[in-house]
């Protein structure tokens, strides 16, 4: 599919608020994602770092994505500083056709323009996890691991 000059980023607004909650990954990947509530929730409380965004294409709301910008990464005072997508939710019927590779393709374009090197990310393993995605996109893993999940750094050029 080649995906058409309608697909775009918005911020997140009253407007389309039930739009982004209505986004909803297939049932056996729900392990590897938060809900969208949740991510708006710590997209709330988590201000200074978070990045959330709708992934429309036309009308229609087909995922949601949530960065991470210059996070204190081991929270120890800011020893290493990181950014990198937090959450990426495809819609179910939405999924195979391009939106992800846009999804992430538009976080490392905002992390490149703010002057960021690196573009991270982490996932949960398992046969429905994201993990082939990453590694298909250029990720590679750099051995670390977050709360269980795998980190993967992709290198901005």
């Amino acid at each position: 599919m080649t995906i058409e000059s309608t697909l775009r980023l918005e911020e997140i607004t009253p407007r389309n608020l039930d739009a982004a909650l209505g986004v909803r990954v297939r049932p056996d990947q729900e392990f590897a994602v938060s809900p969208v509530v949740k991510s708006l929730a710590e997209a709330y409380v988590h201000p200074d770092i978070a990045w959330p965004r709708l992934i429309v294409d036309g009308d229609r709301a087909v995922g949601f994505l949530m960065a991470f910008l210059d996070h204190d990464w081991f929270e120890d005072g800011g020893s290493v500083r990181r950014s990198g997508l937090w959450r990426l939710n495809i819609a179910a019927d939405e999924q195979g056709k391009g939106y992800g590779r846009f999804a992430v393709e538009s976080v490392a374009a905002e992390l490149r323009h703010r002057g960021e090197k690196e573009l991270y990310v982490t996932w949960h393993l398992g046969p429905a996890g994201p993990e082939d995605f990453y590694l298909k996109l250029g990720f590679r893993p750099n051995g670390e691991t977050v709360e269980g999940e795998r980190v993967a750094v992709l290198t901005l050029d």
